[in-house]
């Protein structure tokens, strides 16, 4: 989900597979083994990412926290909205997957990313409301009036 292009996929996930079984003696059973082969895959294409391209994220202060999300009443297909994601700055779309999909809080994000905690909410503010935009635009055109 952070890579778009299925080799360099590929390449992060043989890559963060390499380390976990390189470092399976440092699984202490504390916690889900799922859960710590998704770190080390999440932390590996976030590097594979920073390796490759020049992730920008814009610091500007988060707009309005009390704003809350408004859901379509319409149904997607997931393959149109994980286009939609995908289509998202690299900077939106990492954070967007981490928060939303992967379960991760803003202090998480801020830490893993080396970057300020306010920038994480700004960017998630910024991706959501991209992204509604796009699936509001969808639901106009694909489906009529709303």
């Amino acid at each position: 989900m952070y890579i778009k292009d299925l080799q360099c996929a590929e390449e992060a996930m043989l890559n963060g597979f390499f380390k976990v079984f390189t470092h399976i003696n440092e699984f202490k059973n504390q916690g889900s083994f799922e859960g710590w082969i998704r770190k080390i895959m999440v932390r590996e294409s976030i590097s594979f990412l920073r390796q490759k391209t020049n992730i920008t994220f814009q610091d500007s202060t988060f707009e309005d926290e009390n704003e809350q999300p408004q859901f379509m009443q319409t149904k997607m297909d997931i393959e149109y909205i994980q286009n939609a994601i995908d289509t998202l700055p690299e900077g939106y779309k990492i954070i967007f997957v981490m928060y939303a999909i992967e379960g991760y809080k803003h202090h998480e994000i801020a830490k893993m990313l080396d970057i300020n905690e306010g920038t994480s909410r700004s960017q998630l503010h910024k991706a959501r409301k991209m992204l509604q935009e796009k699936l509001m635009q969808k639901n106009t055109t694909g489906y009529g009036t709303k």
